[in-house]
């Protein structure tokens, strides 16, 4: 799998690979953390989150200029990491949150994750140029396609392990303090705190359970005990943001060992000055116009399928919590199917495409973005069918049943194993493929800048993330799915209308 690609490549992904399993320890819980420290509404947790999430990407944007103006990417992408770390620095601190010092903290935290989001923006796209380069050498071009995808299971492998640390931490630390964990009981420990008594009788009787559940007792004074218990499952989770740190510290060593055999995009040697006519000019001109708008075109498309995909941290981790069984599987750990699966359908994906290039049947880069978008749509439709057969409402009113009527509607967790594949399948056809795309049809001075003009259209659609969690409490929730559905369906019929050109264009 390894043979004929640079020898850059691995240390580049080896060293994304530890920046992933920081970052994705923290993504992993944060919508859910925030809600369960602060006691957020589902609504406002999912604007933080996808205000955080969309300015990693806007601000990746601003890295690959940093680096196309100063032309140093590789001490860009370092200072990145060191950023990073001061972030998770600072989210590792555990402060109980109270009513007198919640907006403080609370904008404390927002800090902590600016400084990661920045950081990432130095980091991302610009070592993404870099291996980008890799693939300029004649000898290595033909294998672009691939090494994107080598480079992004690395990714995964990291998102793989990640999502265990929070929950083991938290865990650990809950029993330290002879507790269990519970993935309901922050959200009413947080409502009794601010209603007591008037929080409902259901309510009430489900807090009660719940309390006994977690290794409390029925005639505990519920103010004291759901304090102590949003005190230490909290504080379980700052601990695994110590993890993140030293996986940035772990990527900084690893890319300092390695950069000087990297590539610098965008610093070339000089060469012999040759003269143009006018006409020449005006025909480059012409090409590299052709290939912004290639650009921009593609870009337009991707848009719609992170809004949808990164729901896996938003609405999707909501739907496991509550509609799913995983009672002795936190919903946080759910997302490592997506990051298994990268894994394992990456090398088969890479032989097909292989043996479809060597019977002169292979699919262009703009294909499989299209193919990828429409297998993304099937994802959603899978989950709509499941959720209306099921009768599931809007989660709102499934939260105020009994706690007893909940657990005869929930359903098993192959519905997010089979949605993951689904999905997983979706994002091979269009992530790597769309970093090898933009690296192929960006002009050889604007790499860093056009990697942050990719990243940049996942901050656009990871702005819309609130809209998943809002219309997940208000409507029935196969409503909900049905509107990614349509929204990727739409966008690979686009995407379809576009090929032709994408295709001439990029030769």
């Amino acid at each position: 799998m390894f043979k004929n690609h640079p020898k850059g490549l691995i240390p580049a992904a080896l060293a994304n690979m530890g920046e992933r399993f920081g970052y994705y320890i923290m993504n992993a819980v944060l919508v859910l953390f925030l809600c369960s420290k602060f006691g957020l509404s589902e609504e406002s947790g999912g604007i933080i989150y996808s205000c955080f999430y969309a300015g990693i990407y806007i601000l990746s944007l601003a890295g690959g200029l940093i680096a196309d103006k100063l032309q140093n990417y590789k001490g860009t992408i370092q200072t990145g990491l060191m950023v990073m770390a001061t972030g998770y620095v600072l989210l590792s601190i555990p402060i109980l949150a109270t009513s007198q010092n919640s907006t403080g903290l609370l904008a404390f935290t927002c800090v902590a994750l600016f400084l990661i989001a920045f950081g990432n923006g130095l980091f991302k796209g610009n070592l993404q140029a870099i291996v980008g380069q890799m693939y300029d050498e004649p000898k290595y071009s033909k294998y672009r396609d691939s090494g994107f995808q080598i480079f992004y299971v690395f990714i995964n492998i990291g998102g793989l392990i990640a999502p265990f640390v929070a929950p083991l931490l938290r865990g650990w630390w809950l029993g330290k303090h002879n507790l269990l964990y519970n993935a309901n009981l922050p959200e009413l420990c947080h409502r009794y705190l601010e209603q007591g008594a008037n929080i409902g009788t259901d309510q009430l009787n489900n807090l009660n359970n719940l309390v006994v559940k977690a290794g409390g007792t029925a005639s505990a004074d519920l103010s004291t005990f759901c304090t102590q218990y949003l005190d230490v499952f909290n504080t379980g989770v700052h601990y695994s943001f110590i993890a993140s740190v030293v996986a940035m510290l772990i990527s900084l060593v690893i890319f300092f060992k390695f950069k000087h055999i990297f590539p610098n995009p965008a610093k070339k040697e000089e060469k012999v000055l040759i003269e143009y006519t006018a006409q020449e000019k005006q025909k480059m001109a012409k090409e590299i116009q052709q290939r912004i708008y290639a650009l921009f075109a593609v870009l337009g498309i991707v848009v719609f399928f992170w809004f949808s995909f990164h729901q896996n941290g938003e609405s999707l981790s909501f739907f496991a919590r509550d509609f799913v069984v995983t009672s002795t599987v936190p919903p946080e750990i759910w997302q490592a199917i997506n990051p298994f699966f990268v894994i394992v359908l990456t090398p088969i994906i890479m032989l097909i495409f292989g043996a479809l290039g060597k019977r002169g049947k292979e699919i262009s880069t703009p294909m499989k973005i299209a193919i990828g978008m429409g297998i993304a749509g099937i994802a959603y439709l899978f989950l709509a069918i499941v959720s209306n057969l099921q009768g599931y409402p809007s989660a709102t009113e499934f939260k105020g049943m009994a706690e007893s009527v909940k657990e005869g509607l929930r359903i098993g967790p192959w519905v997010l194993i089979v949605l993951y594949f689904f999905l997983t399948v979706a994002e091979l056809f269009i992530s790597p493929l769309g970093l090898s795309f933009v690296s192929k049809v960006a002009p050889k001075n604007m790499q860093g800048l056009c990697q942050g003009l990719w990243l940049a259209a996942t901050a656009v659609g990871n702005l819309m993330l609130w809209i998943g969690p809002w219309m997940y409490n208000k409507f029935d929730i196969w409503i909900c799915w049905s509107v990614f559905f349509v929204v990727c369906f739409i966008s690979m019929g686009v995407m379809l209308g576009m090929v032709k050109w994408l295709v001439r264009v990029t030769k």
